[in-house]
């Protein structure tokens, strides 16, 4: 463990509520949480807890037991600042306005818990009846059949009339609503556009105004999975206990107020709108459906006249702690817009759940309405979110892509130029030039010697004076006209093209969005960005650009300068190294506390043994005796050969399953070709005595052409091992390191008895992206003070971290609750050095006991013995 700062004085007086006994480990983890958060003050914790050590649950005790005592202590200050201001009154009169003060608390927070409460028992009493809770999203939809009028066409596909002035125009917000109707959203609560929320609504649910947590992971499945363990724990009021009435003070509990938003794409219940193919034409149609000159206005839409409704979703929702299924059930038996209606909970709603990308990017939060100043924020799954910043911000577009919506937007013009007035011909003219200019550019690198490379962002828009063209401007025109939404429809509705010599590829996001994500990078472009161009495989030549952002920092800046404190947790976060570099580079030390927690497992139950050479005693003249899968060592055949022959070993004494990590795709299929050519010195191959062991199953890249799911594999390889009549015991998987199979699977109890990680996967330092960031972080550190030196050792620990992350998240798959056991081998001999296996989280390198050097496939089996012995 490795904390910046002490636990509270008081720790051993608190009680986390926590539904079950805590390990030690839960109860280290929960003190420390609780203590970043009392402290405030834009702390920042770091920790690491692993799977099955029962994190979640251990967040929401430590956050959520701070939060009722916060609010405790919030009431008890609001009855002595009343003390105050009665000073010098009669002993009497203060008493009065102190037990009016405390009636007036009491009255509003026993009305709101009352009416949430019916809701609950109304919730059950459908349940009980066995009320269809499937989530099926309708056919049909406002589309009339047949060929439209040609009148009919031009209002439906035309733009409307568009000025760049904000006086003359409509007033838009970042997505694209018009001011009456946010005018019109304001009067019902809807706030995301006025955070002053003063209305009705937020004195009735208890305070707007309240600290918030907010808990954010990478899937919806993810979140899911965390709103089930926030209906496990119970919590006392956020009442003071002096308050509550004689003999409540043990029963009385409130419940947890939850709200989970999303995009529309998962909480949309308009089946005319919900049935479109991207998240994109989606949140176009959507919002054209909200225009004071649409006719075909959404009737899910809060507005006046479903006050009622809106207001009800509001407090079903904060009765029920719902998930995302949950949000779209209520909006749907209630006929109201769970997108929309699910913002009038969030002043009344104690922990707000949503995915990255709703947090991460600053837009997205101001679309909601989520404000994070003073409030707590919660990252789990933290491992990734430096890649999920730059995934946020990234943006690509391929040369096809051009030509496709040069193609598409020459079809609609020739219907509708003669239409188009003002600034619309103008603005549709300055899109064709940009598309024109990329695909100029794009098409001359198609020439060019070389696969991949660094461009000039300069030189992109060279081509048909496009580099004078006001690029904001022209965002903005495409977000604000849809006409995105409108080209795409336009040429579905003509049945792709009446030029049968153009076609036009299906795509999941219309082709003008794709270009405004990626004008968007170009003109955010800074040091801390850059465009990259790269050829893609294929029968016809295609190219992509692909904008990458190098550090995560200012991306991240406004969100850890803004809470109150920031938790990032995670099952795997070693090494710490990273966050603090590249997340927090100027967060002063006493600002920051970091934990790497132990496990719930007896060490009995933790195998591991770092395996340098196959022979004992060997040397670096041994040759490939030792085992080093470096990129310049990792294709000796003898050396592949005696990793299946230790495999062929392992296989004799693992029982159950086997798991094996390649540090990629491409070497994987390296090593089954040489095991499965003929082996002179048997009759039979290697993999297919691999194969008379146990059964032998692969993953294979998403972009390989093979049909089998992650889940087709896993179910093989689960249905192998449970087999009862096998005479084959378990099976074996061949994985990746930072494959499909490395992150967010389970492989528990005997889906995984022991864990191969052959190799390191470092990253190819001689692809442009990784020349970026190295140059990158050499200069940033020179640009620091520090020396040329300093500068190649700081990039160099990125690049091995980086590595070791994702070896970490490999390892993690073994060992998922306290009564699992595993061995983990880690298979080269570069895991002996310290540097290395520094970097591996705390409960391994405890796990790993005395050095293995030396001792070759001889020691591992004896390890491996004992280890197994008694177990299977």
């Amino acid at each position: 463990m490795s904390t910046n700062n002490g636990p509270p004085e008081n720790e051993k007086l608190i009680d986390f509520h926590h539904p079950y006994t805590p390990y030690p480990v839960q109860l280290e983890f929960m003190r420390t949480v609780y203590n970043v958060l009392e402290q405030g003050g834009g702390q920042v914790g770091i920790l690491e807890s692993p799977t099955g050590t029962g994190k979640s649950l251990s967040l929401i005790c430590s956050a959520l037991t701070w939060l009722r005592n916060h609010k405790q202590r919030n009431f008890d200050a609001g009855l002595d600042e009343t003390r105050k201001q009665m000073e010098g009154e009669p002993e009497w009169m203060v008493e009065i306005a102190l037990r009016r003060k405390r009636e007036e608390l009491m009255k509003k927070w026993e009305e709101r818990e009352l009416r949430l409460e019916r809701l609950r028992k109304k919730e059950k009493e459908q349940e009980g009846k066995g009320r269809e809770r499937k989530r099926v999203r309708g056919e049909g939809g406002g589309e009339r059949a047949g060929k439209k009028r040609e009148s009919d066409e031009e209002e439906e596909f035309l733009v409307g009339e568009w000025h760049d002035d904000e006086e003359g125009g409509e007033d838009r917000d970042e997505e694209g609503l018009s001011r009456e109707t946010k005018e019109m959203m304001a009067k019902v609560g809807l706030g995301g556009w006025k955070r002053d929320l003063d209305h009705d609504e937020e004195g009735e649910d208890g305070g707007g105004n309240e600290i918030k947590i907010y808990y954010t992971s990478r899937t919806h499945s993810q979140l899911t999975q965390f709103i089930s363990e926030l209906r496990r724990p119970e919590f006392p009021p956020s009442l003071p206990s002096e308050m509550l009435k004689k003999g409540e003070k043990e029963e009385t509990k409130e419940t947890i107020k939850e709200i989970t938003l999303s995009s529309r794409q998962k909480l949309c219940i308009n089946p005319a709108v919900a049935r479109l193919s991207s998240v994109s034409e989606i949140n176009d149609r959507c919002t054209e459906l909200q225009q004071s000159k649409s006719k075909d206005k959404c009737a899910f839409m809060p507005n006046s006249e479903n006050l009622n409704q809106t207001h009800q979703f509001r407090d079903t929702a904060l009765a029920t702690v719902p998930d995302i299924e949950d949000m779209y059930r209520i909006g749907k038996q209630l006929q109201i817009c769970p997108y929309y209606a699910s913002r009038t909970a969030i002043p009344g709603a104690e922990v707000i759940t949503l995915p990255y990308p709703l947090l991460l990017q600053k837009s997205a939060r101001e679309a909601l309405g989520i404000k994070l100043e003073g409030n707590v924020v919660i990252i789990d799954e933290a491992h990734n979110v430096m890649d999920a910043v730059a995934n946020v911000y990234a943006a690509d577009i391929r040369l096809s892509e051009l030509r496709r919506g040069r193609q598409m937007l020459g079809v609609y013009v020739k219907r509708f130029g003669k239409k188009l007035k003002g600034e619309n011909r103008v603005m549709v003219a300055q899109i064709g030039k940009v598309m024109e200019s990329l695909k100029d550019w794009l098409e001359g690198q198609l020439q060019v010697r070389g696969d991949q490379g660094i461009a000039d962002p300069n030189s992109l828009l060279k081509s048909r004076s496009a580099d004078q063209i006001n690029l904001y401007t022209l965002m903005k025109y495409i977000q604000e006209s849809k006409l995105a939404y409108k080209v795409e429809s336009y040429i579905a509705h003509t049945g792709e093209s009446q030029d049968s010599t153009l076609t036009f590829p299906k795509s999941s996001t219309p082709v003008l969005h794709t270009l405004v994500s990626f004008l968007t990078a170009l003109t955010n472009l800074s040091t801390e960005g850059r465009i990259f161009y790269e050829k893609l495989p294929g029968e016809t030549p295609d190219i992509k650009l692909s904008y990458l952002l190098l550090s995560p920092a200012h991306a991240f800046s406004s969100i850890a300068s803004s809470a109150r404190a920031l938790i990032l947790a995670g099952g795997t976060m070693s090494p710490f190294e990273d966050y603090k570099a590249h997340l927090f580079p100027t967060l002063p030390p006493e600002k920051l506390t970091t934990l790497s927690c132990g496990h719930v497992i007896p060490t009995s139950n933790l195998f591991v043994h770092t395996l340098s050479s196959y022979k004992p005693g060997a040397t670096a003249v041994s040759g490939s005796d030792l085992f080093e899968f470096s990129f310049q060592k990792r294709s000796d055949r003898t050396m592949i050969k005696n990793l299946g022959l230790t495999l062929l070993n392992i296989c004799s004494v693992a029982p159950d399953g086997v798991v094996v990590f390649f540090p990629s795709y491409s070497y994987l299929d390296e090593v089954i070709a040489v095991w499965q050519s003929a082996d002179g010195s048997s009759s039979q191959s290697i993999w297919d005595r691999l194969a008379s062991k146990k059964p032998l199953f692969r993953d294979a890249s998403s972009t390989s052409g093979t049909a089998s799911t992650s889940d087709d594999i896993l179910s093989s390889y689960s249905a192998a091992i449970d087999a009862p009549l096998s005479p084959r015991k378990g099976a074996v998987l061949f994985s990746v390191i930072g494959g499909r199979l490395s992150e967010g699977i389970n492989f528990s109890d005997s889906l995984c008895r022991l864990v191969l990680i052959v190799g390191l996967p470092y990253p190819n330092l001689h692809s442009p992206e990784w020349k970026a960031r190295i140059e990158y972080l050499e200069s940033t550190c020179i640009a620091r003070g520090g020396s040329k030196e300093e500068a190649k050792v700081e990039a160099r620990e990125f690049y091995e971290n980086a590595a070791m992350r994702a070896v970490n998240q490999s390892i993690g798959r073994a060992v998922r609750h306290r009564g699992d056991w595993s061995g983990i081998v880690l298979v080269d001999r570069r895991y002996e050095m310290q540097r290395v296996s520094g970097k591996l989280p705390g409960w391994i390198r405890r796990g790993m006991g005395e050095k293995n050097e030396n001792k070759g496939v001889v020691g591992l089996m004896g390890g491996l013995r004992g280890f197994f012995s008694g177990k299977a």
